[in-house]
């Protein structure tokens, strides 16, 4: 049921309190704020409330058994308040649940086992815990509740800011700002197919100019490259080095939140947010171990079990002599100290058969089952042979590798070996082709889910928890649009960003987001206080908020012109606009002039297959793009992809 007690939605709800001033020598020091949330039962969740205080006033004892994390901490909380408070839920009498009724379990998988272990060995709720949730709200909610208003104000209304959503905006912006101002390079890419006259036709392979002279070789146009290639059609080719190595490549580690979203945005081309969905169902049908985690450990018992499947699926020659377990990097605590994400069952390789089991969840988790028995196999071993071949003062490479054992390869596709005929140092090769290609550099690649969450893991911006609602709200909120898998900053992200670049640096900066989330991280162990770290955080926010809103310059928002004059004043030009929804075309003169117009995307070269209608891109509330039949609701064609031209 998530949440049944939460901040009001109507109000900021947070109570502050200067609670004193300290003076240092002549000057003023920092004032110290006192926080007090006026929690309120959640829209919707009365009756919830009443049901649990009906049936937990009957019960002998009261068994919390809310999700293994921060969040499920405060939830249990928040349950064990409105139970034990008097006259919370309903107008009847109510006398609240005692204290020592209560007990709190977690468990971090949804099996019999797991559940009765964790009955046998109840705790106290854990007030860290709650502590570092109530802050982590109550800054998102101040952050959200201030700086709105102020964007109202000075850019448009209707607009929001996040702590740390505005931050994940900056990076897409940024990377935006980084395409525009990128300038391509030409370069030429050339290589030379040799083979040993001794051999046969197998005996042919690729080398690539690497260097002229013992240095890097870079060749910036076409004459240059013609005037190469000529040299390379006159001079006389031989072995000058062959370096053999062995090289071992270690599994991955089990996955934890970011990296499986990372790995289902990659492999299944699935966004954060459908991913963690799709990893709930598992969690709940009891198939895989809690999914919002940090953690790379597995607990014995489970590696136990991983390494017998290894055993009789693949051999013992697949087995490493001991156990592997993985570090888990960055603060633990104690009560959060989950697994990773795996099966609950390694032994079950596929979840195909069972009636409550659809096919996204049977791709993920052969997904999380393929990573968790690969994070237990011995290294692969790759056989590299490096042939350097000299040709008068140029040098080329050919680069072949041979899997000598897959081991965990096995259970991926793997790459095709490349196979270098054998040679000798000194031998004599001769010259068959010469090729040049000519190239541009490219720019920097667009985020997308799996880019956009390593970089925001990368820079200690949230937690696993955050990163699929984060992406999402960013799109929802019109800052960023997912075309075909990649994020780009819209015309409001841009502006909203550099305003608040601007005008509220310090907020923005990775840095200070990333020691919020590392003073929440010692919230949770116990080392710092809530209110400390609020109170820290707010009075200079208090005063950015103030001068901003006093002394900040309004932005206008950047419009795009059409050179159309508008059909309905006849003065203004028609202009492309940026609202919640999109964009939208108007009169720049508004407010004087009210027209308005939807812009229609159509795909170009493609017609709807039912009716031959053009097909015309659309949005959902979420920002997710569909393609449909422009005469709908007449043709009801809509799909997902993009449809393609008939040839």
């Amino acid at each position: 049921m998530g949440h049944i007690r939460d901040l009001p939605k109507s109000k900021t709800g947070i109570e502050i309190k200067v609670k004193s001033k300290k003076d240092k020598g002549k000057s003023k020091g920092k004032s110290e704020y006192g926080f007090r949330p006026e929690y309120e039962l959640s829209e919707g969740k009365a009756d919830i409330a009443k049901k649990l205080q009906t049936a937990a006033a009957k019960a002998e004892k009261v068994i919390l058994a809310s999700d293994p994390d921060r969040e499920g901490e405060a939830i249990a909380w928040h349950t064990k308040e409105v139970l034990s408070s008097k006259n919370q839920v309903s107008s009847q009498k109510n006398r609240g649940i005692p204290e020592e009724k209560f007990e709190r379990v977690s468990f971090h998988s949804i099996t019999k086992e797991a559940i009765l272990e964790a009955i046998e060995h109840p705790r106290k709720i854990d007030m860290n815990l709650v502590d570092a949730q109530q802050a982590r709200r109550m800054l998102d909610r101040l952050v959200g509740y201030k700086l709105s208003p102020v964007l109202w104000k000075k850019v448009r209304r209707g607009l929001s800011a996040g702590r740390v959503q505005s931050v994940a905006v900056r990076l897409v912006v940024e990377r935006e700002r980084e395409i525009e101002a990128f300038k391509a390079e030409e370069y030429w890419s050339i290589k030379v197919e040799v083979g040993s006259p001794r051999g046969n036709g197998n005996s042919l392979f690729w080398t690539d100019l690497v260097k002229i002279d013992g240095k890097l070789a870079k060749v910036g146009n076409g004459e240059k490259a013609k005037g190469i290639e000529a040299e390379l059609n006159a001079s006389s080719y031989s072995v000058e080095k062959v370096e053999k190595k062995e090289r071992k490549l270690s599994p991955h580690p089990p996955f934890k939140t970011s990296t499986l979203q990372q790995a289902a945005a990659n492999v299944l081309g699935w966004s954060a947010k459908k991913t963690m969905a799709v990893a709930q169902r598992l969690y709940e049908k009891g198939a895989i171990t809690y999914h919002r985690t940090d953690s790379l450990h597995i607990v014995e018992s489970a590696v136990a079990a991983i390494r017998g499947v290894i055993a009789k699926e693949f051999g013992e020659d697949y087995l490493p002599e001991k156990e592997i377990y993985y570090k888990t990097s960055g603060k633990v605590v104690a009560q959060e100290a989950h697994e990773g994400i795996r099966p609950t069952q390694p032994t079950a390789s596929q979840l195909g058969g069972q009636a409550d089991i659809d096919r996204d969840e049977e791709k993920l988790y052969e997904l999380i089952w393929r990573r968790t028995i690969a994070c237990q196999m011995k290294p692969a071993v790759v056989d590299q042979v490096v042939v350097w071949v000299s040709a008068s003062k140029y040098q080329l490479k050919a680069i072949g590798e041979t899997y000598k054992f897959a081991s965990w390869k096995k259970l991926y596709k793997l790459a095709d070996d490349v196979v270098l005929p054998m040679v000798t140092e000194g031998e004599k090769l001769e010259k068959k082709l010469v090729t040049t290609e000519q190239k541009f550099t490219l720019p920097p690649a667009r985020f997308n889910d799996a880019s956009l969450i390593k970089e925001l893991e990368k820079k200690g911006i949230g937690r696993p928890s955050t990163y699929a609602p984060t992406i999402s709200t960013i799109i929802v909120r019109g800052y960023v649009e997912r075309k075909e898998k990649k994020f780009f900053a819209t015309q409001i992200g841009l502006t909203v960003t550099d305003f608040l670049m601007k005008n509220f640096p310090k907020e923005m900066e990775y840095e200070f987001t990333a020691k919020m989330e590392a003073n929440l991280d010692e919230i949770a162990t116990g080392e710092k206080k809530w209110q400390e770290v609020l109170s820290e955080f707010y009075g200079p926010f208090e005063e950015s908020v103030e001068r901003v809103t006093k002394d900040a310059e309004r932005v206008k928002m950047p419009v795009e012109s059409t050179g159309k004059i508008c059909p309905l004043c006849k003065v203004g030009e028609v202009v492309i606009r940026t609202g919640k929804f999109g964009k939208f075309y108007s009169c720049s003169t508004f407010p004087e002039c009210k027209y308005t117009a939807k812009i229609i995307e159509y795909v170009e070269g493609v017609v709807c297959p039912k009716d031959g209608g053009r097909i015309v891109v659309k949005r959902t509330h979420t920002g997710r793009e569909f393609y449909g039949c422009e005469n709908y609701p007449k043709c009801d064609f809509a799909s997902w992809k993009k449809p393609q031209a008939i040839t």
